[in-house]
């Protein structure tokens, strides 16, 4: 898993109390099984597939493909069947339920709506976060102190106020001059009026239809979606498709896919196709695992994972391939566990020579498992004897290059140089999304790594600025500037030969959290032969490969 940040504002969309009830009566069971007996195997297109083999029952996953179609107004999307086949639409418009049977293309075009009067969309934010990780931390705060709140990702992850609980001006309000008298001045209510709504069309035959709901299958189960303004990115997905509203106003093409299918279109494009066969095993493992864990994200938008580095990267059936196919078959079922529960399955691309505790990225509580490795094949350096949270260790550590795991990669050891207006303006976009006052900030006069993690990440990173010092914590660090792939570095101011400061080297390695597995680190352990349970036992100690069973806790 790896975390990627944009920065866009959206529009809330409060939904009318009967559909949101409606929502949330849909019972969100784990263990939603279906038989797949036309889709597993033949859409795995292994060899040595036994008939009975095809009738194993496969948990149904909900991914959202197109999470925010609609948001801009040119935004296209076009799904045709496969060759040979039909694309079944169906959906209601008034009292009436339509089925729509096409061997053509199907077009969905974005018009904006205008309103009689303007639509007023709001939410109360409590907090803003760059991951998912820290935000549910902060939700579970929220409700013990008998505050019911919801997770949701308008663009970065917040923790609202549960709005079918705080449904009226008055109690978002009540609420929110509560939590400002305890001190917390990140919350904020968040109202838009729009006096334009996103209307999509769907041509079908020549004909428009505008439905806000509509289920797409085919009979070969396979549905080719192209996107872009230009139609020019496709991909095929394997299972049904759903359109539906989301919470922002907005709408997502959510895919329902057989897990071992859905593995398909991971795997090759988190790890690649070309690493060796016990790394590939290793990555189906964990992605099996961290799906089956993390069902639970996009539960405002009512789906659950989504398909990008927010989650984990998932192309449909664009881009499999044997060796990957293989790797997945090879582990079907299972999964990676500690005390028989699903562990927290996360991993990143490069860790730069050391993998982190939980609590050095996100806050919340350690897992035992995710604990800091040096990540290579030897005894190179001894964290018992040389703390990373000492800054002198820290540079030392940074100039070895040699006899990790990753030496061979390029963003193993990077360094960058910034100018001071690139950091500012970085820092000043970061600070507006938190809602923080420090956003006014025109200047920054010095910076400082004021505390590193036994693992070398940094906790805090001060800032002292033209009106006043603030502090960015753990994981906000890469999201606060462009320079560092990771939290994994250290600073130098630069002045270029001149008195004032021109900027800052950010010094470092690593790309992405660094907790648990490397998927560079473990393509070379498996190069020198290690199999894919002593590399999970490895990047995640004390943990156990189990067949996945209705025993294993989520």
């Amino acid at each position: 898993m790896r975390h990627k940040h944009h920065a866009t504002k959206q529009v809330p969309k409060l939904l009318p109390s009967s559909e949101t009830k409606n929502r949330r009566a849909r019972k969100y069971s784990f263990w939603r099984f279906s038989l797949t007996v036309l889709m597993t195997f033949s859409l795995l297109g292994l060899t040595g597939a036994s008939g009975t083999e095809d009738k194993v029952k496969d948990l149904n996953l909900r991914i959202g493909i197109v999470q925010r179609f609609g948001q801009e107004p040119a935004a296209k999307l076009q799904l045709e069947p496969t060759k040979d086949d039909r694309l079944k639409l169906r959906f209601q418009e008034g009292d009436k339920q339509h089925t729509l049977i096409t061997p053509n293309p199907v077009q969905l075009e974005t018009v904006m709506q205008p309103l009689s009067s303007p639509a007023i969309g709001e939410v109360l934010v409590l907090g803003t976060y760059s991951t998912y990780e820290t935000a549910e931390d902060s939700a579970n705060k929220w409700r013990s102190q008998g505050i019911e709140v919801e997770i949701a990702q308008p663009d970065r992850w917040q923790v609202w106020a549960k709005r079918e609980v705080y449904n009226t001006p008055l109690l978002r309000r009540l609420l929110f001059k509560t939590v400002q008298s305890t001190g917390n001045q990140l919350a904020f209510i968040n109202t838009q009026v729009s006096p334009t709504i996103p209307r999509v069309n769907w041509i079908v035959n020549g004909k428009r239809y505008s439905p806000q709901n509509v289920e797409i299958s085919t009979t070969k189960n396979l549905i080719r979606v192209k996107q872009g303004e230009k139609l020019d990115t496709t991909r095929v997905y394997a299972g049904k498709i759903n359109f539906q509203p989301n919470a922002y106003g907005t709408y997502t093409l959510v895919n329902q896919v057989p897990l071992e299918i859905y593995l398909r279109g991971v795997v090759p494009h988190e790890i690649g196709t070309t690493a060796p066969t016990a790394s590939l095993e290793s990555q189906a493992i964990l992605a099996r695992t961290y799906v089956l864990r993390n069902l639970r994200r996009f539960a405002v938008d009512d789906y659950e994972l989504c398909a990008n580095t927010h989650c984990q990267v998932y192309y449909g059936l664009t881009g499999t391939s044997t060796k990957t196919d293989q790797a997945i078959a090879a582990t079907r079922g299972e999964v990676l566990t500690y005390n028989n529960q699903l562990v927290d399955a996360l991993y990143s691309s490069t860790t730069g020579g050391v993998t982190a505790y939980f609590s050095d990225v996100w806050n919340g509580e350690n897992r035992p498992y995710l604990r800091p490795v040096v990540d290579t094949p030897t005894n190179l350096w001894d964290l018992s004897k040389q703390s990373l949270a000492d800054e002198k260790n820290f540079q030392q550590f940074i100039s070895l290059k040699q006899g990790f795991n990753e030496s061979q990669w390029n963003v193993f050891r990077w360094s960058k140089e910034t100018p001071l207006d690139k950091i500012i303006e970085d820092l000043q976009k970061f600070l507006r999304a938190k809602n923080s006052p420090y956003a006014k900030l025109k200047n920054i006069e010095a910076m400082a790594i004021t505390e590193r993690s036994p693992s070398g990440r940094i906790l805090e990173l001060a800032v002292k600025t033209d009106i006043g010092t603030f502090t960015l914590h753990k994981d906000e660090v890469r999201s606060a500037f462009a320079a560092p792939r990771s939290t994994l570095f250290y600073i130098v101011p630069l002045n270029k030969g001149k008195t004032e400061l021109w900027g800052y080297a950010f010094i470092g390695g690593g790309l992405g959290h660094g907790v648990g597995l490397s998927q560079t680190g473990a393509q070379n352990l498996a190069k020198l032969g290690w199999s894919s349970n002593k590399i999970l036992q490895f990047y995640y100690p004390g943990t156990q490969i189990k067949p996945l069973n209705e025993e294993i806790k989520f």
